[in-house]
């Protein structure tokens, strides 16, 4: 099939461009190529701004019978077909939408001129798609924002639940993958509370720095016509009213950045997360269950459970580094003002919310399925190399200084290592040859529990610490 545009002859273009639904095609003699249609449509995904684009469309033809642009009565009759084309999406009556009309701002406004008649045509008066669009996109993600930091916190009252309910238990501690000191599963599950408040810190300065309103900033220089931005900017609920440059208004894009960018630092600790759960879930640790439901086996292998939930996350958080990766790749070469670029951002954006989103809510589901295997968790922070430090410490408090008591102790854990022997296993004369200070209260340092209720410093893993500060999390406001 030809896809080659055929020109009009001069006679019968004016008749042809009634048969071109494009808005803006006024100023050409031929249609758009059809696979031009088909990559420069967006209705495809950016049919979920549906409800903002209405409510923005509310309310600037609501300013312009203020500003006697309109008159009153083609504002109620644009107010009240605006209200028909909502109902119609929610109930499933509107039909497809038209990649004809490219995106969900053209198909409302050519429905919206089909059932009302001219009042529809003069909507778009003094306003432009590329304000309307940075419009939406900002009233959109204002919605999307307050939802995330709900999840957030919503994941972290359950962290907090865990660490009260599981501050004595004990475990051993990591750097480097190596066993490290003793410290209470609590102490972990506060460790993430504290990421995940950051998160949730993160997602509420951008969402003050996106709450000004473009609309009105046209399609670079704002209109001649006697506009009102600020009643707009209050009708639409930003807070900070309305964008200071219309140039810079319409060609932001750092609010979606900032957004991807608090997305990938959170989905990075739920990865992170991830993969302290894959570990101990395995047979080499066996230290937690995981719910069935969150689980999955193999298609060859009857026996096997696999935390499928942890592992899908760590691949997701690579995708959505991807998508922020993506965006940054695409506005970095853009002059100003607004770009057909641009049009990329929703897709990437719409991918990470989506996906940030059901694992914040699959992640607050799963982990209240987690049982851990205290027992065996214990045994592993018993190694008395754990409490090596603790040694070291109690040195110090004698008198040592820290490097040559660091020093000591080092190497009597490595005659140990050497001799095949535990560090509980010394009497009091084999460790005094390497350690003359020591005396029998050293002997009774090796004990974990001990250990972990000795750190009772603020910050620390000692029990009493774990449930004050499940006591500061808990008078959060949100909490």
């Amino acid at each position: 099939m030809d896809q080659t545009a055929t020109p009009l002859p001069a006679d019968t273009a004016a008749s042809k461009q009634g048969q071109n639904r494009a808005l803006w095609g006024g100023r050409f003699a031929t249609e758009t190529n059809e696979l031009v249609a088909r990559i420069s449509e967006s209705v495809s995904y950016d049919h979920r701004l549906y409800k903002h684009d209405i409510a923005q469309s509310k309310a600037h033809v609501r300013m312009l019978a203020k500003q006697g642009l309109v008159t009153a009565e083609d504002a109620a009759q644009c107010t009240s077909g605006l209200d028909q084309l909502c109902s119609q999406i929610e109930n499933g009556t509107f039909g497809a939408f038209d990649i004809k009309l490219e995106d969900i701002h053209m198909n409302l406004e050519s429905r919206l001129t089909r059932l009302v008649g001219e009042p529809g045509s003069k909507l778009h008066t003094a306003r432009s798609r590329n304000d309307q669009v940075a419009t939406d996109l900002r009233l959109y993600l204002r919605d999307e924002i307050q939802l995330l930091i709900s999840l957030v916190r919503s994941l972290q009252r359950v962290l907090v639940t865990l660490a009260e309910e599981y501050a004595q238990v004990i475990m051993p501690g990591f750097t480097h993958l190596q066993h490290a000191q003793p410290v209470v599963l609590g102490h972990y599950f506060l460790a993430y509370c504290e990421m995940f408040d950051r998160d949730a810190g993160r997602l509420e300065d951008t969402l003050n720095r996106l709450d000004f309103c473009p609309l009105g900033s046209g399609a670079i220089a704002t209109t001649t016509l006697p506009i009102d931005r600020f009643f707009v900017a209050e009708q639409l609920g930003f807070r900070h009213g309305p964008c200071r440059n219309s140039m810079d208004a319409v060609s932001d894009r750092d609010f979606a950045l900032e957004l991807l960018a608090a997305i990938s630092i959170s989905m990075m600790h739920l990865s992170r997360m991830s993969e302290d759960l894959i570990f101990w879930m395995s047979q080499e640790a066996g230290w937690i269950e995981l719910g069935d439901a969150f689980c999955t086996g193999s298609s060859l292998m009857p026996q096997k459970k696999n935390p499928d939930v942890c592992e899908l996350t760590r691949g997701k958080t690579g995708r959505v580094y991807g998508n922020l990766l993506a965006l940054l790749a695409m506005m970095k070469g853009l002059p100003l003002c607004y770009n057909r670029d641009m049009q990329e951002d929703k897709e990437r954006i719409f991918d990470s919310l989506d996906t940030y989103k059901a694992l914040l809510q699959i992640f607050r589901e799963m982990i209240l399925t987690l049982k851990p295997n205290q027992e065996r968790m214990f045994a592993a922070a018993s190694d008395p190399s754990l409490m090596a430090t603790d040694l070291a410490e109690w040195l110090v408090r004698n008198g040592v200084p820290f490097r040559e008591a660091h020093h000591r102790v080092g190497a009597l854990v490595g005659e140990c290592t050497r001799s095949g022997r535990r560090l509980n296993e010394l009497t009091l004369t084999e460790m005094q040859r390497v350690v003359p200070e020591a005396t029998a209260d050293c002997l009774e340092l090796f004990d974990p529990l001990r250990s972990v209720q000795a750190r009772n410093i603020f910050g620390g893993t000692a029990p009493e610490q774990v449930r004050s500060q499940v006591a500061f999390w808990k008078r959060q406001p949100w909490f």
